[in-house]
């Protein structure tokens, strides 16, 4: 008796395949950037409301987020 041989993806299979992982890798750029930036912002606009001190904790936090973005996409295009 043979064995059945798994069937072979077709070409356009693999292609979606891969359109589909370089889009969910552009998603999680993005929403990394977007998200890093956003905390920063908003840590900062909160301690500056604390601490009346407008609006050097916010551009500090903003710049603070600004630098977790980049390091996040250099651990994510080291990790891909």
């Amino acid at each position: 008796m043979e064995e059945k041989n798994q069937k072979e993806t077709p070409p356009e299979y693999d292609e979606k395949r891969e359109l589909y992982r370089a889009l969910r890798f552009f998603s999680q750029i993005s929403f990394t950037i977007v998200a890093c930036v956003i905390i920063g912002v908003l840590i900062g606009r909160f301690l500056d409301g604390f601490f009346g001190t407008s609006p050097w904790l916010l551009a500090l936090f903003s710049l603070l987020g600004v630098a977790a973005a980049f390091k996040s996409l250099f651990d994510l295009g080291m990790k891909n």
